[in-house]
């Protein structure tokens, strides 16, 4: 994985190309640039490098880059995401300490163009895959660096799986490690990468999970050919470290199996002592600082939970209408009261037109269930409102669980609930004992073959259309949960516009079981990486938060100090800020295996830290106001727009933990501690 491109620059008389770009601080500059030519820096891999003079005094850059055809597969553009996200998390965590010499400095980035880059100042010192270190104090600092560099990075709970004598710079003096682009996260499960005998056995295997004395094998390999010219065996201890003075003291164990390899600390301890000690952890109190407005509304929320645990009706909102009997529901149309009536059934015939169902010849069970699924009721309780029919299971299953998104136009929302939907039906919350059913299969088609299909080939949705109510009726779905309990699930889209103008909305949210409320980063956080977004939108900051919100939250009934129905906050488009901690952290998070008592608190806690400090507390209402509520971040195509379409299709990422919030806190999905305490901790039970 060589990291030093071959060629230079075009000549000085050669025509200068405009290159825009990020700095890390989150400013937009534009500088003439001049290109070398461009070389794979690793033939397996997509990612490619070249020289470049930059702005009139022409500074010696490297941008790493991914052509326009590369560009178009997801997995190519994961790569530079990952490399890009290391570098940056790297150069904020170091600012300020001895360490960035380390690891590549980064000087921009854009990863939303059609050729997306990262921009470095210049290598230092070449690979020791090219080079010789030669005398033994060299390769003491040389082992220092090496160990201090892994240290680093498990300290952010990060493992570099890339370190070989190509990804490893030596300058005679200090060492800078590449390779960032196969950096992965502790505890992720572990997939194949890198080659023999540079990564471990297991990491070749790509069995478990990731480790940070991953790493410490990879060191150990290029030590040992630092030091003897050789490469080492893939699967063993090199029998001759004994007769190397600078490897037989200290690598040893780095070479059995991973429960048995030093951790890095521990081998900076045996390399270099006096740099283990000097290398302290950061603080946790920092951490703690950041949290601590959360901590104290969470604490009050605990309380209140306390004082409703023996209050019968207190977790009333947990799994309410599972189990009810077939009654009155409210049709997703016209907001009306409405029940089974089979004297008004229909099934649309071949020409799509609705034909009365009459069950009065049919005998078998079976087959009568069979004609009621794909059947549909008139429903007439508003004689107003132009003719719509029910899907006859949206009847039949007791009180449906309504779920609205709330939110400006601006925010996603119909992106986001398209994927979380489209994530449902590809079987998202079978790991929860949760099956799903299309209320009408008709329906269904429909509704995947206009919007979710579109969307997953990279096309931008166009608004959705509304009639003259406020509440867009997006989609439902039978929910099957793990006892075999069949529960409607139905989807709701609620502008913001039409929430702030109609007075309608009183009677819809009354009836509500669940809100999704969706932040717009480009109106609430006032980052510098978001400004060219918002001056091409032409919106601004607006620091009194989202005028939905505040409109929804005055208008559902309170009964204590907070409101009692389950609701999640959502920083959607999270994908803009992908490189911004703690987004980063979790965007990359994988689903849970299960649900444990603390789930999403810890994400709760950083998402409330971020908009605390950047958004204010007009942001942050709805977390104030519900009992049970939990944050997350969500990206419903992984990245911007490029006329109306999303160059590499759209990526969602984490759009399906919102929902599994909200039905654990009604009893579909088992929470320990039971639904009415789920989203407040484990200090609720």
């Amino acid at each position: 994985m060589t990291t030093t491109p071959p060629g230079r620059p075009e000549s000085p008389g050669a025509q200068h190309a405009p290159l825009v770009f990020t700095d890390p601080g989150g400013r937009q500059h534009s500088a003439p640039a001049r290109f070398g030519p461009p070389a794979h820096r690793d033939a397996a891999l997509p990612l490619r490098a070249r020289r470049v003079l930059l702005g009139r005094r022409e500074v010696q850059c490297v941008q790493v880059f991914l052509s326009r055809a590369d560009a178009a597969h997801p997995a190519a553009r994961a790569l530079l995401d990952t490399e890009a996200g290391t570098a940056l998390h790297l150069a904020r965590a170091l600012e300020g300490t001895p360490y960035p010499y380390l690891f590549p400095s980064v000087l921009g980035y854009e990863l939303d163009a059609p050729e997306p880059f990262l921009l470095y100042a210049a290598p230092r010192g070449v690979p020791v895959g090219r080079t010789q270190v030669t005398s033994a104090a060299d390769h003491r600092v040389f082992a220092r660096d090496l160990a201090l560099a892994l240290c680093l990075l498990d300290g952010e709970g990060l493992v570099p799986r890339g370190v070989s004598p190509a990804t490893v710079h030596w300058d005679g003096t200090a060492l800078q490690l590449w390779g960032l682009e196969g950096t992965a996260r502790i505890g992720r499960p572990r997939s194949p990468w890198g080659r023999a005998p540079y990564c471990s056995p297991e990491q070749r295997r790509g069995e478990g999970h990731v480790d940070a004395r991953d790493a410490v094998w990879s060191a150990a390999q290029v030590l040992y050919q630092v030091v003897t010219g050789r490469a080492g065996p893939a699967d063993r201890a090199p029998e001759d470290l004994a007769r190397h003075r600078a490897l037989a003291g200290a690598l040893p164990r780095a070479f059995a199996p991973a429960a048995g390899r030093p951790t890095p600390a521990a081998l900076l301890e045996l390399l270099a002592p006096e740099d283990a000690r000097r290398l302290l952890p950061v603080a946790a109190g920092a951490a703690r600082t950041r949290h601590e407005a959360f901590d104290r509304t969470l604490e009050a929320k605990r309380r209140a939970s306390e004082a409703l645990a023996g209050d019968p009706a207190g977790g009333a909102d947990g799994a309410a209408g599972a189990e009810a009997a077939p009654g009155d529901v409210l049709c997703p149309y016209c907001l009306e009261e409405i029940r089974l009536d089979l004297s008004h059934l229909y099934v649309t015939d071949d020409r799509n037109q609705y034909q009365p169902l009459d069950l009065s010849g049919i005998t078998n069970p079976v087959r009568r269930d069979d004609a009621m699924r794909a059947a549909v009721q008139r429903c007439a309780a508003d004689p107003d409102f132009p003719d719509h029919y029910i899907p006859v299971p949206y009847l039949t299953h007791g009180r449906p669980l309504t779920v609205a998104m709330i939110g400006q136009s601006s925010a996603g929302k119909s992106h986001l609930l398209t994927q979380m939907i489209a994530e449902i039906t590809d079987g998202g919350l079978k790991r929860y004992g949760v099956d799903w059913q299309s209320v009408n299969p008709e329906q269904h088609a429909r509704f995947v073959r206009e919007r979710v299909q579109p969307l997953r080939s990279g096309k931008v949705l166009a608004h959705t259309e509304r009639l003259h109510e406020f509440a867009q009726f997006v989609e439902s779905l039978l929910l099957t949960d793990a006892h075999g309990r069949v529960r409607p699930v139905a989807f709701f889209d609620l502008g913001g516009e039409d929430l702030v103008r109609t007075d309608e909305a009183l009677r819809f949210l009354l009836g509500v079981d669940a809100l999704v409320f969706v932040v717009d980063p480009a109106l609430a956080l006032p980052l510098p990486q978001l400004d060219a977004l918002r001056a091409h939108l032409r919106v601004e900051v607006d620091r009194d938060g989202d005028t939905a919100f505040d409109t929804v939250l005055d208008r559902l009934p309170r009964k204590g100090p907070y409101l009692e129905t389950p609701a999640v906050m959502v920083l959607g488009k999270a994908d803009l800020l992908r490189f911004q901690p703690p987004v980063d952290r979790w965007l990359e998070e994988g689903p849970a295996a299960a649900i444990g008592p603390d789930q999403f608190l810890a994400e709760s806690a950083d998402v409330h830290a971020l908009l605390h400090r950047h958004a204010g507390q007009a942001w942050l209402r709805p977390f104030d106001a519900f009992r049970r509520c939990t944050l997350h971040v969500a990206s419903a195509t992984g990245g911007r727009e490029s006329g109306g379409r999303y160059p590499a299709g759209a990526r969602p990422r984490r759009v399906l933990e919102p929902l599994v919030s909200l039905l654990a806190m009604h009893g579909i999905i088992e929470a320990p501690g039971g639904a009415a305490s789920f989203g407040v901790g484990r200090e609720a039970q």
